[in-house]
């Protein structure tokens, strides 16, 4: 819960003005001039708008992400044996991260749509505790989860390459990298080597996900919009 909750809730600033570029890219061009233009238009506070969903939803998120994924690696793991599960690690390592995704997505989507909203609609209540009941009275329980699928799309390859390839890393990099065996480290070089391949994989993480991301942020920011309807208009490369 604590590793997704403040590291998304202190990447809000910069998660504001990525969404406001997908959503507005006439108006928002690029990183810097999409600060520029919020700080000039909303002042500088407007950067922590939807700080509120974005911790409570990717807490629950975490939660969802890494508990399930422990658990059903376990789980896959007892179902086919100890010896294939090492021979089969990587493919252990996609399913387990998918399964846990399936279900962490479904925790995540209602404070996702929310944040989406407040960030990029400029009818949308400023606060999460304003936003809430104007979606459900406009929309109902489905305007927080007609985003779970493009969600499904963004988060479930994003977090199987994610788990795969931060698993794999931290192998290549104990073989071919470290100078000495990884139960002779201490915590501080384990700490050194889990951090770089984090870094890693979270690069291969955004490619992948990064055109289902977009029509997320479209699908959460029109109303009464549907996925379809957001595809179209966006075009294959309009999602880049």
């Amino acid at each position: 819960m604590l590793s997704c909750g403040i590291t998304h809730t202190a990447m809000v600033p910069l998660d504001l003005i990525k969404c406001r570029i997908q959503v507005n890219p006439d108006k928002y061009k690029g990183i810097l001039s999409g600060f520029r233009t919020t700080v000039s238009e909303e002042g500088g506070r407007a950067l922590a708008k939807g700080w509120a969903p974005t911790f409570i939803g990717y807490s629950l998120q975490g939660l969802g992400k890494f508990g399930f994924y422990e658990v059903f690696k376990v789980f896959y793991g007892d179902l086919i044996g100890e010896e294939l599960a090492y021979q089969w690690r990587t493919t252990l390592y996609l399913a387990s991260s998918a399964s846990a995704e399936f279900f962490a997505d479904m925790l995540l989507a209602p404070m996702e749509a929310t944040k989406v909203r407040i960030q990029t609609s400029p009818t949308a209540p400023p606060t999460l505790r304003g936003c809430v009941p104007m979606i459900y009275k406009t929309e109902g329980l489905s305007g927080f989860y007609k985003g779970l699928p493009p969600l499904w799309m963004r988060q479930i390859p994003y977090t199987m390459m994610k788990f795969a390839c931060f698993e794999r890393t931290v192998e290549l990099l104990y073989k071919h990298i470290v100078p000495k065996p990884r139960a002779d480290c201490t915590k501080s070089e384990q700490l050194v080597v889990t951090f770089i391949a984090g870094y890693i994989a979270g690069i291969f993480c955004a490619v992948v996900s990064h055109p289902a991301d977009t029509v997320v942020s479209k699908l959460n920011q029109d109303a009464g919009a549907s996925a379809g309807q957001i595809l179209k208009k966006l075009g294959p490369m309009g999602m880049f």
